[in-house]
């Protein structure tokens, strides 16, 4: 059943106080695989990804899930999908263990079976020994972990994964990209944001670049730097983005610096 489609955004718009966002945004994820979600600051992920978490509604265009739009039933939906934000907003006053726990009450797992997967999760995460310690004295990694046990806890369908390297140490950071093969092995859809272009050129099977709120590729990161003719997935991506010279801004920037 892998490569059927999962999720499929259809022309989604979204303006605020009537400036546009996100315009005709469209594109799947299918079973099994990995898609990286790029585009620079203010291009329109974020809106596109509250979008699909169903915290926002857009004014044009439907998100479906295995051919269903998520707004006929929001609470199947959340159900279905695990998410890990970028900012590890988290109940700091819990442990990580309690946390957990409310995780998986609110989403209707049995007690026993909730604290089996909370404990085997906590403990592949190298969390056990801080699983009863409350998460304020939880460096910015550990946060991170706790929100990736919190996601997969439920055996989604869907994971939607926003700059989840950030923070994790360089071995997290190596789990992580095993974990997302394994996932996808599984038959899980995953849509991967990131910043970070070389790890999107390793793991993702396919990249949508999205700038000034419209998607403007849409391809395996190959196909893309083979039609454009550049050695990499950075070059291919400041070149769609029309991203400004970054070289130049830097001397321009140092140069301010030392006027007197």
């Amino acid at each position: 059943m892998l490569h059927r489609v999962m999720l499929e955004l259809q022309h989604l718009s979204r303006s605020y106080r009537g400036i546009p966002a996100i315009s005709d945004v469209s594109f799947q994820v299918k079973a099994g695989e990995i898609v990286g979600f790029l585009g620079p600051n203010g291009a329109g992920k974020s809106t596109t990804v509250k979008i699909i978490t169903g915290l926002l509604r857009p004014n044009d265009g439907r998100v479906l899930f295995e051919g269903k739009d998520i707004h006929a039933d929001l609470v199947a939906w959340r159900a279905t999908f695990g998410y890990v934000p970028e900012e590890a907003h988290l109940y700091t006053w819990m442990s990580a263990m309690e946390y957990l726990q409310l995780v998986g009450r609110l989403r209707g797992m049995r007690e026993r079976l909730l604290e089996e997967k909370a404990n085997g999760m906590l403990a592949l995460l190298g969390l056990e020994s801080w699983r009863h310690s409350p998460m304020t004295v939880y460096s910015k990694g550990m946060r991170q972990r706790v929100l990736m046990a919190a996601a997969l806890m439920h055996d989604p369908r869907m994971l939607v994964f926003d700059e989840p390297l950030s923070g994790l140490d360089v071995l997290s950071s190596r789990l992580f990209r095993d974990l997302l093969h394994q996932l996808a092995r599984a038959g899980k859809a995953v849509l991967y944001i990131s910043h970070v272009l070389e790890i999107v050129e390793q793991i993702c099977d396919r990249v949508i670049v999205i700038a000034q709120g419209k998607i403007v590729a849409d391809a395996s990161p190959s196909d893309l730097t083979r039609l454009m003719e550049l050695p990499s997935l950075e070059r291919v991506f400041a070149q769609l983005v029309r991203q400004q010279d970054t070289q130049a801004t830097a001397r321009e920037m140092v140069e301010v610096m030392r006027t007197a």
